[in-house]
């Protein structure tokens, strides 16, 4: 819709002073709204056309009034031009604001994340792990990347941003970074956080993911069968580092415990459940939500491996669990001996967890969720994998059903 402008002057007769003369007052209407100030010029009654909004005839007087009064609408066409140009709505809002040089502070996109991340960084230990520092850090990096690659500044506006900011960022990110899609949504994800920010704070009008799409790509996430878990098991590796990397992995494959978590237990994280058995009392690092796993035998019998490892001893920890760096070093190692044709990381520990050892037999989605930690059940759905075996059964029990009804 186009914007209505209307420019009046007018003399204000309640307002005349003891001598007879009034002020002349300009009155700016836009969209039905007005705005009036007094123009801090005065004239008689007689000398001023209300028909006209100017001075009567042709004397100094009232060539110097008149030129000053079309100073002043061509002031109000010059802000209206510039509020336009820059991409701003053109209203009595806009307008008050440039017309008494009223100046909003302009905040930048890197200023805000900036600060945003400086105060995650406090929170480390407290509200926010270390590792979700180091990922806004990261995007933080490679936004100000782009922002001098696209536009060749070194910070921009929040005011500017805009669909096609976002849209050549994903490229970007894609093209320039080699950043394969799920991970590109994840940075545009931590960067959406900082847009909100701004949104929120009325920094910005307009949302510019408005319409953008952020879905992630399924991964197929790897995991062990039973057999090659039995040949981790039965295999005697002649060396003691390679033992322990596979006990701790196996610890995993029977607790589902992600790296850190397995890594912080203690022996006090020990305690005897609601079944009178042995379980491990937690809470996850990465959610702080807290998680109760009943021990498996295997579980028992490596706890009781390790009680007297000298690590173990001096740290107070459950187990003698090394770097995560290392520890997936050696896992290669130990796969290539098992003959496992898979990239075995520790992580694949915990999928094969949610896989093999619970769902596959039987345990409940709500159950393994509860013990994986999870807070919400459509997380623990992406562990759900239906294994090749587990529908073999069920189909073998359907042969059963229809053959003996002679079908």
């Amino acid at each position: 819709m186009d914007t209505k402008l209307s420019i009046l002057f007018y003399s204000k007769t309640s307002k005349q002073t003891k001598d007879g003369l009034t002020p002349i007052y300009l009155r700016v209407t836009i969209n039905g709204e007005r705005f009036e100030q007094s123009t801090q010029r005065y004239i008689s009654s007689r000398a001023w056309s209300k028909e006209a909004g100017r001075a009567k005839g042709n004397s100094e007087e009232a060539r110097t009034i008149n030129y000053f009064l079309d100073s002043l609408k061509q002031k109000v066409y010059d802000y209206q031009r510039e509020i336009i140009l820059d991409n701003e709505p053109f209203n009595l809002q806009a307008f008050k604001k440039r017309w008494l040089g009223i100046k909003e502070r302009t905040y930048t996109l890197l200023e805000v994340f900036k600060e945003h991340n400086t105060q995650l960084f406090a929170l480390i230990g407290t509200d926010c792990s270390k590792a979700t520092y180091c990922k806004y850090r990261t995007t933080y990096d490679h936004t100000a990347a782009f922002i001098q690659w696209k536009y060749g500044i070194k910070d921009m506006e929040i005011a500017k941003l805009t669909y096609s900011f976002i849209t050549d960022y994903e490229f970007y990110l894609k093209s320039k970074q080699k950043c394969n899609h799920n991970t590109t949504i994840k940075y545009l994800s931590n960067l959406r956080k900082i847009v909100n920010v701004c949104i929120k704070n009325g920094w910005l009008a307009k949302d510019p993911f408005f319409g953008f799409k952020m879905c992630k790509k399924e991964v197929i996430r790897d995991f062990l069968r039973e057999d090659e878990i039995q040949t981790l098991l039965s295999k005697d590796f002649k060396n003691d580092r390679l033992n322990q990397v596979r006990d701790i992995f196996v610890f995993s494959c029977f607790t589902g415990l992600a790296y850190i978590d397995a890594k912080r237990l203690k022996r006090s994280n020990i305690s005897v459940g609601i079944d009178g058995e042995k379980w491990i009392f937690t809470k996850r690092k990465k959610t702080d939500a807290p998680t109760r796993i009943p021990l498996l035998p295997t579980v028992l019998h490596l706890i009781e491996h390790y009680k007297d490892h000298p690590h173990c001893l001096n740290s107070g920890s459950l187990l003698p669990v090394p770097s995560n760096a290392k520890l997936n070093a050696y896992l290669k190692e130990v796969a290539d001996i098992c003959g496992i044709d898979k990239h075995l990381t520790f992580h694949i520990a915990r999928h094969t967890f949610a896989t093999t050892v619970t769902l596959n037999n039987g345990v409940p989605i709500e159950t393994v969720s509860k013990m994986l930690g999870h807070k919400s059940l459509k997380i623990t759905q992406i562990y759900a994998k239906i294994l090749d075996r587990k529908v073999s059964d069920d189909m073998q029990a359907l042969r059963k059903k229809f053959g003996g009804n002679g079908g």
